[in-house]
C-alpha cells in the first residue's frame, strides 16, 4: 500500500492531533478490556480516550471537523445505531504513539498491540542499553505488526542505517508505515513476505515477537502454529541464525505453554542453537499470561502459558 494512500494520511493525521492533544493511552488484554467496558456508563464514548483507547461508539460531534473528515477518507469509521465507532485505536509506548486495529481484534488482517507489547519493548531498550548497536547498523523486525519492536530499536539507536519492518499481513504494513512516519523514524523499509523472505541479507539485529497462541480460528495476528502454538517462534530462531552478522544479535520475546513443568519451545530450539554455536540466554518475563486461554482444548494439558525472552548471539565480532 503507497505512502501517499488515504489510510496513511488518516492515520499519520489522526496521531499528529492526538499528541498534540496530549492524548495517552495504555492498551490493556483482551479480557480486560471486555471487562473495563461493561461498566455501567461505558456504553458511549465521553472522551478521547473513550474512542481511540477503549473503542467505544462516538457521536461525530465528539471530535473536531477535520478529524472526522480524516476518518471518513481513511475508511475508519464503523456505523453503529446511529453512533460511529473508530476502526483504529491509538496507544502509548513511553513517549512513541502507535495505530492498531480497534478492539475487538477479530479480523483475519487485525493489527495487534497490547501488554505483551510493552514488555517486547522494555527488552529491546533494556537489550541494547547494555549492548548499544554500531552506528550503520542493520535491523529487522520480523512480524512487525504495527511495527514497535523495529521502531523501538531505531530510536534508541539514534536512527540506524537501514531498517526493515517485515510482515505476511498487508494491513500491518499499512499501520508499521504510519507509525513510522509518526514517530519520527524516516527512511523504515516496510516489506510483505513470510519471515525472513521479506528481506535480503544479514543483520545486526533481528526482533521478533510473534503470535504464540493457538487460534481455532486461524487469525495471522494471533496464530502461532504447531500444536501448541510454538511453530513460528521455532522458524523465527532456526532460520534466524544465518541472517545475523558476526556478532550480531536476535531477540524474540514469545509465550510457551509449560506443560508439567516442561518447556516445549526451549527443549525445540536449544540443540538448534547449540549446533550453531550461538551464545543464547533465555528466561521467563512473566510465568502466567492469557490463562483464560487454558479452558482451550490444545492446553488440556497446560500447567500455565509463561512469556519468555530469548536473546541469542551469532559467533564473532560485532563489525565496527
Amino acid at each position: 500500500m503507497p505512502s501517499t494512500s488515504p489510510l496513511h494520511t488518516a492515520l499519520v493525521h489522526l496521531g499528529a492531533w492526538l499528541r498534540y492533544a496530549h492524548y495517552e493511552f495504555t492498551t490493556v488484554t483482551p479480557a480486560t478490556h471486555a471487562r473495563v467496558n461493561a461498566r455501567p456508563g461505558a456504553g458511549k464514548a465521553r472522551t478521547l480516550r473513550d474512542v481511540f483507547g477503549w473503542s467505544r461508539p462516538f457521536d461525530s460531534t465528539l471530535l473536531p471537523a477535520d478529524a472526522f473528515e480524516a476518518m471518513q477518507s481513511g475508511n475508519l469509521l464503523e456505523p453503529q445505531a446511529g453512533l460511529f465507532r473508530s476502526k483504529v485505536r491509538f496507544s502509548s509506548l513511553g513517549r512513541m504513539l502507535f495505530a492498531h486495529s480497534a478492539y475487538p481484534t477479530q479480523g483475519a488482517d487485525a493489527v495487534f498491540f497490547g501488554p505483551d507489547t510493552c514488555r517486547f519493548a522494555a527488552l529491546i531498550e533494556n537489550t541494547l542499553r547494555e549492548q548499544p548497536l554500531k552506528e550503520a547498523a542493520r535491523i529487522l523486525d520480523v512480524g512487525c505488526g504495527a511495527g514497535p519492536g523495529g521502531l523501538v530499536a531505531a530510536r534508541h539507536n539514534g536512527l540506524p542505517a537501514e531498517l526493515v519492518l517485515a510482515d505476511i499481513n498487508p494491513q500491518a504494513l499499512a499501520y508499521a508505515r504510519a507509525n513510522a512516519e509518526l514517530n519520527g523514524v524516516a527512511g523504515a523499509q516496510c516489506r510483505q513476505g513470510d519471515l525472513y523472505g521479506a528481506a535480503e541479507g544479514q543483520f545486526d539485529l533481528i526482533v521478533a515477537n510473534p503470535p504464540y497462541l493457538v487460534d481455532p480460528a486461524g487469525r495471522v495476528y494471533r496464530n502461532g502454529g504447531g500444536s501448541l502454538g510454538t511453530g513460528l517462534g521455532e522458524r523465527i530462531v532456526a532460520e534466524g541464525i544465518p541472517r545475523l552478522r558476526p556478532g550480531g544479535q536476535l531477540l524474540l520475546y514469545t509465550g510457551v505453554p509449560i506443560l508439567e513443568g516442561r518447556d516445549p519451545f526451549l527443549e525445540a530450539v536449544e540443540p538448534v542453537l547449540k549446533r550453531a554455536g550461538c551464545r543464547f540466554h533465555y528466561r521467563e518475563l512473566d510465568p502466567d499470561v492469557f490463562g483464560e486461554e487454558l479452558e482451550m482444548p490444545a492446553y488440556a494439558a497446560a500447567d500455565r502459558i509463561a512469556a519468555v525472552a530469548l536473546t541469542v548471539q551469532q559467533k564473532g565480532k560485532a563489525q565496527p
